[in-house]
């Protein structure tokens, strides 16, 4: 059978409900491209906000809240006083931090999974220390839980980097297990 127009209900044998996903796409790609002429490309330490978290007292630096020019990853920094820790967490993105300022140590405890019917987790009883001092990178691998501690002797700073790329495709998979000491949330 020809298809006579596209108007011809014959055209997709679908029989569902009609829409414009496509057009609104195209639409809101525009749209997208308009507004991200306007984001900040350039982040002013005084326009980075302050959060008292459950992992602890950190400072934004990007976040997909914030309108800023980076799409793919979140970034802040955090401080620690000397002998505090952070809160404990994970997350299925990766990971990166760098050490600003001082010395402490993390405990990762990593995550052991299988994949039947649907994802079955675990996490190691005993973590793994890690030593880090000013000018030192911490990976995180994905899913492992992770807490932060600044030495007795010496304030940390640092600054964290996840992606949201993970979150987006769907697994938005973030547990606080533990918060951050002094946080009333």
């Amino acid at each position: 059978m020809a298809i006579k127009s596209i108007d011809d209900p014959e055209r997709a044998r679908l029989m569902g409900e009609e829409v414009d996903f496509y057009a609104e796409a195209i639409k809101a790609s525009a749209e997208f491209r308009e507004n991200y002429e306007t984001r900040l490309k350039i982040v002013k330490s005084q326009d980075m906000p302050y959060e008292n978290s459950p992992d602890g007292l950190i400072k934004h630096v990007i976040n997909e809240k914030m309108d800023t020019a980076e799409c793919c990853v979140d970034g802040y920094m955090q401080f620690l006083k000397p002998g505090e820790a952070s809160g404990k967490h994970r997350h299925l993105s990766e990971e990166l931090v760098f050490v600003l300022e001082g010395t402490g140590y993390d405990l990762h405890w990593d995550v052991k999974f299988e994949c039947f019917d649907k994802f079955e987790w675990e996490w190691e009883e005993e973590p793994k220390k890690f030593e880090w001092k000013a000018g030192d990178f911490v990976y995180i691998p994905p899913y492992c839980a992770h807490q932060h501690f600044a030495n007795q002797n010496t304030e940390a700073r640092f600054l964290c980097i996840t992606s949201r790329i993970v979150k987006a495709m769907g697994f938005d998979w973030f547990d606080q297990l533990e918060v951050a000491e002094g946080y009333e949330g």
